[in-house]
């Protein structure tokens, strides 16, 4: 029998003032102003459609990302979470998250976001050079970025986080420290700290940048992971280190597998139905032209997961935490026997990629290094 686990919002804002080279998200260049009432009364639409997948939980977590959401105003945002907050209850200690761009924050802003009821703000920095921000299509400058983040801790916000990227164009190692240690001395509570991917369908995949060495990558993430540990950072998941306390909540839901309605452009949700035995995905229509158009419902797509790539699914999830996995739990969140994973958890641990205390499953160090070899034994289960 299927168990509900937490629910959490995403919450898409597909707008930005141009498009990264490296970024192959759903997101969309400004060329008006933002619709911003409209496109809050859509988003509401679309939550009232979705909101017998609830199922009598409460919100967990809300993530507004995009695109910029910063680009929105504070009363906007404040509308929209509390037409989110009539429709929906939230959790006493519900996280509830604002990306935001530096080059869009001026002074007093993020005061606005938290009055508005965002209690987390997540600022995409990427670089603390300017060499390296304009490579990557950046609006911001340094100055700006250390600017937002000041902002972010003096606001009464429950936390913030820096995203930061490694392994830039041409970087070098000391390139990549030093964006680090800027990073660190802002003290951020959370900080995203992952490798720049060349995505398909991106002017990067087009017109390849200079990216740094195997070995220097190497270098870049051993150094980096040590400095952070050394000032006090815990790595929870594979591109994610927090202060004991502050891992985001909305993240571990997601990686433990757990429920998420998505609203806005393009977003995805997943639902588990226990009465039905299924696990159902959704993805909503994805230009912001065509949401606002479409005369509802937004729903473009929607499939249940088939049996046979529930196993994949749940650990290509649960394997991005380092964190134990409690044995009883596959059952619970997937409907399906333990014994079906008998023979690639047999497998897994003869290749000693996996531990298994009889409790729970744990991620070996070699595991780590090879987390593709490990999630392709679920696939041949």
């Amino acid at each position: 029998m299927l168990i509900l686990p937490p629910l959490s919002l995403y919450i898409h804002i597909p707008w930005c003032v141009q498009k990264c080279p490296y970024c192959d998200f759903n997101s969309h260049a400004l060329k008006h102003d933002i619709p911003e009432q409209e496109y809050i009364d859509a988003l509401l639409q679309d939550l009232d459609a979705d909101l017998h997948f609830a199922q009598g939980r409460k919100l967990h977590s809300i993530f507004i990302g995009g695109g910029t959401p910063s680009l929105v105003s504070p009363e906007s945002i404040g509308r929209l979470l509390a037409g989110v907050q009539q429709r929906l209850p939230f959790e006493d200690d519900i996280e509830i998250t604002l990306e935001a761009n530096p080059g869009t924050v001026e002074a007093g802003r993020f005061g606005g976001f938290q009055r508005a009821g965002v209690n987390r703000i997540s600022i995409g920095v990427q670089s603390f050079q300017a060499d390296k921000l304009e490579r990557l299509g950046r609006i911001h400058d340094p100055a700006q970025a250390r600017f937002a983040a000041q902002e972010a801790a003096g606001v009464g916000l429950n936390s913030f986080n820096i995203d930061l990227m490694h392994g830039l164009p041409e970087q070098r190692l000391e390139d990549a420290l030093y964006d680090l240690e800027q990073a660190l001395a802002l003290a951020p509570p959370h900080l995203s700290w992952y490798q720049l991917t060349i995505e398909p369908n991106t002017p990067f995949a087009s017109r390849p940048p200079a990216l740094p060495e195997d070995d220097t990558l190497a270098d870049i993430y051993e150094r980096g992971h040590a400095l952070l540990l050394a000032h006090g950072y815990q790595q929870y998941e594979v591109s994610a280190y927090a202060k004991p306390g502050f891992e985001a909540r909305h993240n571990l839901n997601y990686w433990r597998f757990g429920d998420y309605l998505g609203i806005g452009c393009g977003a995805h949700g997943k639902i588990t139905l226990p009465l039905q035995g299924q696990i159902l995905r959704t993805v909503k229509v994805k230009h912001p032209r065509g949401y606002l158009d479409s005369g509802r419902p937004y729903l473009d797509q929607h499939w249940h997961i088939e049996t046979q790539d529930l196993s994949l699914e749940y650990f290509m999830n649960r394997l991005r935490l380092f964190e134990p996995i409690p044995c009883h739990e596959f059952t619970g969140l997937t409907g399906l026997p333990l014994a079906q994973l008998q023979a690639p958890l047999v497998e897994a641990c003869r290749l000693e990629l996996l531990e298994n205390t009889g409790s729970h499953w744990r991620v070996t160090p070699l595991g780590r290094r090879f987390l593709n070899r490990l999630l392709d034994l679920f696939l041949e289960e």
